[in-house]
């Protein structure tokens, strides 16, 4: 289980997080969705460790994030897929590379390691791509490598951060698809941070709102589009101010 505990974050003195608390059970796809800039992301890097909080914490399985020395941080990196926004590719390296990063860092043979970028391509539907590079993938391409290097770690947990942004709406859907895809396959708990509602019914358990650093409502899909809160529906509509 994931638990963000009372998570307070501020940059330059500008509150992001201001007591976000949330609770994302095994085996669940949690999707946070909010405005530009509410601090969906800070949140995410704060479950990796790549932000220290100003107070609370982020506890994933009992373990306090930010009190893991090196050895623990990197222990829980490794149950941990994180799906970046704009796939985070290396340009000069191959798909199949890409893929295979994370992999050359544990004690597996080059069969194993074979074998799992095989299996993840294959889940992504990109066989046959490994030999290509970044440049030749289309933006949809790109984003399903990226998702390909998170589930071939095999991980307990997958984020994924605004996975839709600037694909059209049929590529998008494919990723959604994939998503459902890799949660059904690999039994993965996941948070999706986005602003696509579409993709929000179509992968998330739970849809959480977050409003001014702190969770407006969380309930579930059908909780969330029967709201009657003004600020939930006034986002989940695309109403203007």
């Amino acid at each position: 289980m994931i638990e963000f505990q009372d998570l307070r974050k501020a940059f330059d003195g500008r509150p992001v997080l201001d007591g976000f608390t949330l609770r994302v059970q095994d085996g669940e796809t949690t999707v946070i969705i909010g405005y530009s800039g509410t601090g969906k992301s800070v949140a995410l890097k704060h479950v990796v460790g790549l932000l220290q909080p100003d107070a609370g914490d982020v506890i994933v399985d009992g373990r306090a994030v930010s009190t893991l020395d090196r050895a623990a941080l990197t222990a829980l990196r490794r149950e941990i897929g994180f799906v970046f926004q704009f796939a985070a590719l290396f340009d000069s390296m191959s798909v199949f590379d890409n893929v295979a990063l994370g992999l050359r860092r544990r004690d597996l043979s080059d069969d194993e390691i074979a074998a799992r970028v095989q299996e993840a391509l294959a889940l992504v539907d990109l066989t046959g791509a490994e030999e290509r590079l970044p440049a030749e993938l289309s933006g949809g391409m790109r984003k399903r490598v990226g998702i390909a290097r998170a589930i071939a770690l095999r991980p307990r947990y997958i984020l994924y951060d605004e996975p839709t942004t600037g694909l059209d709406p049929v590529t998008s859907a494919v990723i959604d698809q994939l998503m459902v895809r890799t949660r059904e396959h690999l039994r993965v708990t996941g948070i999706v941070v986005t602003h696509d509602m579409r993709s929000a019914y179509t992968v998330g358990d739970r849809i959480a709102m977050l409003y001014e650093g702190k969770i407006r409502q969380v309930g579930t899909v059908a909780q969330i589009q029967e709201t009657e809160d003004p600020v939930v529906r006034q986002f989940i509509e695309g109403r203007p101010t």
